[in-house]
Parts: structure tokens; sequence; C-alpha cells
């Protein structure tokens, strides 16, 4: 492998977390996996990049030559896995925006879900001068940093290391268990490898001009290994 590739290693554990996916108006559901641009705002903002600057631009379009590898890492209490539910909360949010950026008079009714008892390892795979930049980056973030949304706060340091592989990186952080007994999503590179497609690439996210495209991913379910 080449010694300009490597894969940084992201710990995401909290007691809620939040993924949005299919949000839209006064919903905000929650997806059962990290969203790669959750994930690219989330080091976005580590980095200290505004939202809409040339910075981000740059920076979003160099998230989209990563591969993204998410496993699902079952909180155990006593050596049982604990069941990962779902929270709605109901907002009364006022002071909002439409369209244009006109303040709205009244307040917003909002529902909101989250995951419970979650947890997960990102891998990202590439080029390593870009990964040393947000591994620098997650362990000293300009602004802070949470697991979808503001009120979900990590209860581990995110960054959990830089890797040659993301064999090494699953040996090293998931305890030397192997990577087929843990349900995980894949990115692969072409329409035909995968079987499903998130609208998650971030393009923008300049406040009224958000945009994101279409990534191909592959669900591998976990399989009992003796």
């Amino acid at each position: 492998m080449s010694i300009n590739h490597a894969v940084l290693a992201l710990r995401l554990e909290g007691p809620m977390q939040s993924w949005g996916y299919d949000s839209q108006f006064n919903r905000r559901n929650t997806g059962l996996f990290p969203t790669k641009s959750a994930l690219a705002g989330l080091c976005c903002a580590a980095m200290g990049l505004y939202r809409g600057s040339p910075g981000e631009k740059i920076t979003l379009e160099k998230f989209t030559t990563l591969k993204l590898l998410c496993i699902v890492v079952p909180r155990c209490v006593k050596n049982k896995e604990i069941m990962v539910k779902r929270m709605q909360d109901y907002h009364t949010v006022q002071g909002t925006r439409d369209a244009k950026g006109k303040m709205k008079p009244d307040a917003v009714l909002t529902y909101r879900q989250y995951l419970n008892d979650s947890g997960f390892l990102a891998l990202f795979e590439g080029e390593r001068k870009f990964l040393e930049e947000i591994s620098m980056a997650l362990q000293n973030p300009v602004w802070g940093i949470w697991l979808g949304r503001k009120s979900c706060i990590p209860s581990v340091p995110i960054f959990a290391g830089l890797y040659l592989s993301s064999d090494e990186a699953a040996k090293k952080l998931l305890d030397g268990k192997s990577l087929e007994s843990f349900t995980r999503v894949q990115e692969v590179d072409s329409f035909g490898e995968g079987i499903d497609s998130y609208m998650d690439q971030a393009v923008s996210f300049e406040l009224y001009a958000r945009k994101f495209a279409p990534r191909r991913v592959m669900l591998h379910e976990a399989k009992i290994v003796d």
C-alpha cells in the first residue's frame, strides 16, 4: 500500500446520536448509521471552516475522494449487548427564517429523533496528507463537535488514530474481533457493487444553498463467528 495512503478512525460514542438522512420541514429523523455528510460537517467544524467558505468547498471536494466504512459497535453492560432505541423529542423553535432569510414571527413545532445507546466506528480511507490535517483538527478542534446535533455530546474522544489500512484499524479498535462479526455499511466504487444509494455526499453547507450528491453503498450484516 502507498505511503501516501492512510485510514482515519473516528470513535462515535455518546448517550444520544442523531444522523439526519431524510429530514424534511418539521420532522427530523435519524438513520441507523452515521451519514458521510454529518461526519464531513463534524470535521469542518473541528477545522474551523465557515459555511459556504472557499475553504469549506475545497475540503468537501476532498471528502468525495475518501471512502467511508461505518461499523456498528454494540454497547455492552455486564457482557450483554444493549438494544439501541430511537427517541423522539418535541420542540418549539422561535426566531427561524424562511427560504429568503426573512425572520418568521411565529414559533415552529418540530419533532426530532435520536438514537440511544448506540456506538459506531467510522473509517475514512484516502490521501494521508488530508487525513493528517483532519486528525490534528479533531485533537484540537476550533469549534465544538458533536454526534449529529449540538445536544449529542461525545462521551469519548472522537479521534481514534491514523492507520495504514482498514484491517489494521479494525484489529486494533475492535479488540481483535473479526470484522465479519459486525454490521457495517461500506462505500463502494461503482453502482453495480452496491445495493443502495445515500444522498449524503456533502457539496455545500452554505445556509441557504445546502447541496448533496448521492453515493453508493453496500450493507454487510453481522455474521456469527465461532
